[in-house]
């Protein structure tokens, strides 16, 4: 669709905008960002090495982003940034923006030669965005994408400009498309991950004969879902596929009661979907969710109906506050950490390369992408891996990494917790 000049004027008002939550249907009002939390510790980095940066270059201190200065300086031109939003998880003001920030700066950039907005959780304001940062001289266009139609509408505004774009942490692919990157942590590990995890718990917590009922993420909208059902359907059901029929049956003894997924991933129509199927059969007594925020909506609906913690599993991703908490407090098994500053420093880098119009290291585009719809279509990939996360090691990766509040944290699940779980 054609974004109004009314779209234009408001992604252009700021260089760093946080969008109010919005539907797709009504004009947003953008509002400043609200307080990030403390960017990643400085850290004494070693001397360059000189060496070619990969995916396995990144790491707490920014270290690696200083041997992009010259590189940096031989490109021209904005690289302009567009967040999708502000609801579905709290990722993006948090600390997708901040750590951007800091890798920019690193890498020896102006904060006039980038420019962050977020678009509200609205598409015509993200193609809007778009179109104002190319008409502001953009080189790269470095998007998280909505929808894949969204997605696709700027990618051919970049495309008639001829600028490159990158699709950061959710792809889009385009029949014959060029100058097309993919950003992002292995999606179908992360399935894998969540369903290791799963297996793991349902065994720790001793589930008799587990009904299992599987919550999946907004596959209508974001690709990436139907990446993490086949990977965690891989590791529990021996079937890499995005749907496990009902009846299914594994070597542990598991039966699929029901897999559906959450439109949207609207975490409050998740709960809706997980009530109903509850009530139905409340012989439900294992469950796999996508994402810790469709954890808690799963949480939500067994504490009402007075299920006592540790006895009914739940997983997810993004290793959330809340699913930090929920984990500690025997509600969830764990959950898959994605860290952030990672997947900022390795867009960030593959954004000055295309900016400088050089051709990108191997080892920073290490893969390729492709579409679970239609293999055919691929886009040049860097993808870095992620990690699951539990009691056992919460405290030496999350909390070492600041990646949650360990002062929140201890404080919402009571010090005692904290100190019997070695988290300090």
């Amino acid at each position: 669709m054609k974004a109004s000049s009314k779209f234009v004027a408001i992604a252009a008002m700021a260089a760093i905008v946080v969008g109010a939550c919005s539907s797709t249907s009504s004009t947003p009002t953008p509002v400043p960002a609200t307080q990030a939390p403390t960017t990643v510790p400085a850290a004494t980095c070693p001397p360059a090495s000189g060496s070619a940066l990969s995916v396995g270059s990144f790491d707490a201190g920014f270290c690696a982003m200083a041997q992009l200065t010259s590189v940096t300086s031989a490109g021209k031109g904005l690289v302009g940034v567009i967040l999708p939003d502000v609801t579905t998880s709290a990722r993006y003001t948090s600390y997708d923006l901040p750590y951007l920030k800091q890798a920019f700066a690193a890498a020896g950039y102006a904060s006039t030669d980038y420019q962050i907005a977020n678009a509200a959780g609205t598409t015509n304001t993200e193609v809007a965005i778009a179109q104002a940062d190319i008409a502001a001289g953009a080189k790269v266009l470095l998007v998280d994408p909505l929808d894949s139609q969204t997605g696709q509408q700027i990618y051919a505004l970049a495309k008639a400009a001829g600028i490159p774009v990158i699709n950061y942490d959710r792809d889009v692919w385009t029949a014959g498309a060029t100058n097309n990157y993919y950003v992002s942590f292995d999606n179908v590990q992360v399935g894998e991950l969540i369903g290791k995890g799963f297996l793991q718990c349902v065994k720790d917590w001793n589930v008799s004969s587990p009904k299992v009922f599987e919550l999946d993420g907004g596959q209508d909208t974001d690709p990436n879902a139907i990446d993490f059902a086949k990977g965690y359907n891989d590791a529990i059901w021996g079937q890499k596929v995005q749907t496990v029929a009902d009846g299914a049956t594994n070597s542990a003894g598991m039966t699929m009661v029901h897999e559906q997924l959450t439109p949207g991933w609207d975490n409050a129509t998740g709960q809706k979907i997980f009530q109903q199927a509850y009530t139905a059969t409340p012989s439900i007594n294992a469950t796999v969710e996508a994402n810790d925020g469709l954890a808690g909506s799963v949480i939500t609906v067994l504490k009402g109906a007075g299920v006592t913690a540790k006895k009914v599993p739940t997983v997810g991703q993004d290793a959330t506050e809340a699913g930090m908490e929920f984990v500690l407090e025997g509600w969830q098994c764990g959950s898959v950490y994605k860290p952030i500053y990672l997947e900022a420093q390795d867009a960030v880098a593959l954004a000055t390369y295309l900016r400088a119009g050089q051709t990108p290291p191997a080892g920073l585009v290490n893969t390729t992408d492709s579409n679970p719809k239609d293999t055919t279509q691929t886009n040049p990939a860097s993808k870095l891996i992620p990690t699951w996360v539990n009691i056992a090691n919460m405290e030496s990766t999350v909390i070492k990494d600041k990646f949650i509040d360990v002062t929140k944290l201890c404080a919402a699940v009571g010090a005692s917790v904290c100190t019997a779980n070695n988290i300090q």
